[in-house]
């Protein structure tokens, strides 16, 4: 089995023949194989390697802000064309020993709530994560990869700056093209690559919990070969990833791929698909068994009355309620708020009972030992 490996003591800067920050379709590519040819990625974690377990908080705002995501690939694909649907099996995601989760100023669904930093290790090991920052708390393995995509082409590329950057000149939260950080061989890829942190119609950070083993991702072809990266790996994640980050981690990742000439163009397919033939987690934790919910409404903390375009505040209000909840359960609201951010689901419950949006916050009762 071909293998694309990494020295998982070094960051990407150092070893930039192994992969990209950025997403441009300039980026050429270190490996390639035939469609159902099994392929191993091993991958770093969202920081680069530049948070450890001996790490501090006090240290979390000296580190280098904008090196997220580092990808391993590109992988170019025999065969694969524009309007193509590329279709990517994950065989298997086999989890670093350590991770860790954290908050910061500026970012976060509660961003106003918790303008400070925040971080906690954990250990992997034995299919669960632990961590002696949140004592009494169990988190059972669903790893799976935040990030995978396929190249943009460049009329893609030049679209999206395009339309970030009109949204950015109105007050929006964009992070535009910057070289500061950025890991590419070609200097105009530093200056013109697109950010990791949204995704797109590429695939990219579309942090989706399904995405474990078993998972068959669909991806349509923007250039020749697709070239496909992945990085950005999870041992957990609750949906809606609401403080920033899950339990990030190292990762050793093997996919296999699958082509669908002309399908994309044929059926118009834009966006990304998935699916999972079997359970994407043991049922007790997909489902989950045994849970607590807490619910949220669109009503502004002085009570103003929202709508049905203010599904966010809703969801903000349930996740702030779950806070409330673990509060007087013993942990602190810091603690809180990684807890939900590793384990919780958002779910929306109800968008029909206008004016009054419905988000639920579902958490597992059986991660507390």
């Amino acid at each position: 089995m071909k293998t694309l490996s990494i020295d998982r003591n070094k960051r990407l800067r150092e070893e930039p023949h192994t992969g990209h920050n950025r997403w441009h379709p300039d980026i050429d590519p270190i490996i390639t194989v035939d469609p159902g040819e099994p392929l191993t990625l091993e991958t770093r974690d969202a920081s680069d390697n530049q948070i450890h377990p001996a790490m501090t908080v006090e240290e979390l705002p000296f580190i280098d802000g904008k090196v997220s995501h580092p990808l391993t690939g590109p992988v170019h694909i025999n065969g694969a064309r524009p309007g193509d649907l590329l279709e990517v099996e994950f065989m298997d995601i086999r989890p670093h020993h350590c991770g860790w989760s954290l908050f910061r100023p500026t970012t976060g669904l509660l961003r106003e709530y918790f303008p400070h930093f925040y971080l906690v290790h954990w250990t992997l090991a034995d299919g669960w994560a632990t961590s002696p920052d949140l004592p009494g708390v169990r988190i059972p393995e669903g790893s799976m990869m935040g990030i995978s995509g396929v190249a943009p082409s460049h009329d893609q590329l030049r679209e999206w700056t395009r339309r970030e950057q009109e949204l950015l000149d109105k007050g929006g939260n964009v992070m535009p093209p910057t070289p500061e950080d950025a890991v590419a061989l070609k200097d105009h890829v530093r200056r013109e690559g697109l950010r990791t942190i949204p995704p797109r119609e590429n695939g990219g950070n579309m942090d989706i919990k399904h995405l474990t083993k078993g998972a068959r991702l669909f991806l349509p072809v923007n250039v020749e070969g697709a070239l496909f990266s992945t990085g950005d790996a999870h041992f957990y994640q609750g949906d809606s990833e609401c403080c920033l980050t899950a339990i990030e981690m190292q990762a050793t990742v093997t996919v296999r791929f699958h082509l669908h000439p002309g399908k994309a163009a044929r059926e118009k397919i834009v966006w990304p698909r998935f699916r999972h033939p079997g359970y994407f987690n043991a049922p007790q934790w997909a489902v989950p068994q045994d849970f607590i919910a807490t619910m949220g409404l669109p009503i502004h903390p002085m009570g103003i009355q929202g709508d049905e375009d203010h599904i966010t505040l809703a969801a903000k209000n349930a996740i702030l309620n779950m806070i409330d909840l673990l509060e007087h359960r013993g942990f602190t609201r810091d603690q809180a708020y990684i807890i939900c951010s590793v384990a919780a689901d958002l779910k929306i419950s109800s968008v029909v009972n206008l004016p009054n949006v419905l988000v639920s916050a579902l958490l597992p009762e059986r991660i507390f030992i």
